[in-house]
């Protein structure tokens, strides 16, 4: 595999709370320099990296060449209200988001609430019209038994993905979970592997498990051995 392949998979990633305007521009540079699957940046970067990046000023228009945006919702708790979730999804879009990575409410999992966590994704994914929706199911605090659950539960409501981890959580992906997805997945449902991905032989073992996309913040430094702005 090489690593062209690997980048037009990787998610590029900065979500951390102190991120800055100049280092959401390096990871934007560097996305368009590596042709990586997107950037997922904090809600509060879309708008103005869809005004930098477009050939036009535009909102909710395909006219990023180069960039894909990606943007995360309820994040990273995702015990936020489904109305506020459904108007963040909606805001993020109009500013120029083609995919959203949404947080479940783990706290419904574990009061065995699914009715309303498959009513939440379905709210979450028409806010999205035709765009991407990542479900972000935080695999740390799950038994197996919830994540096949969740499974069957993000297939049913219509989601794009179902995602592993946060990156904020006590752990991130595992090849068990990916593994375990991959069994119980609808046919139209693809994995993201996301959370504690530090090397090249992680990031191919996830490919081959089953994972379509990877989250990363190291995508850069991982595959070239550079450190991130170098370029």
């Amino acid at each position: 595999m090489t690593n062209e392949d690997i980048f037009s998979r990787i998610d590029h990633t900065l979500l951390k709370m102190t991120a800055s305007r100049e280092e959401i521009k390096t990871l934007c540079d560097e996305a368009v320099i590596f042709k990586t699957a997107s950037v997922c940046v904090p809600p509060c970067y879309v708008k103005q990296i869809s005004n930098d990046y477009c050939n036009q000023d535009c909102y909710n228009q395909d006219c990023c060449d180069n960039l894909n945006i990606c943007t995360v919702i309820g994040f990273p708790l995702g015990y936020s209200i489904t109305a506020a979730k459904v108007l963040e999804a909606q805001r993020a879009i109009l500013s120029g988001a083609n995919e959203i990575d949404m947080v479940i409410n783990v706290c419904d999992v574990k009061n065995a609430n699914f009715d309303y966590i498959m009513e939440e994704i379905k709210l979450v994914k028409k806010a999205c019209d035709d765009k991407i929706l990542k479900v972000i199911i935080e695999t740390c605090y799950l038994t197996d038994e919830e994540k096949i659950r969740l499974c069957i539960i993000v297939t049913e409501a219509g989601a794009d993905f179902i995602k592993t981890s946060t990156g904020f959580g006590t752990a991130g992906a595992v090849l068990s979970d990916i593994e375990l997805f991959k069994k119980n997945i609808g046919k139209n449902v693809k994995i993201k592997a996301a959370g504690g991905v530090k090397t090249r032989e992680d990031i191919v073992s996830f490919i081959n498990a089953g994972a379509d996309r990877i989250g990363t913040s190291s995508g850069v430094k991982i595959l070239t051995g550079e450190n991130a702005g170098s370029y």
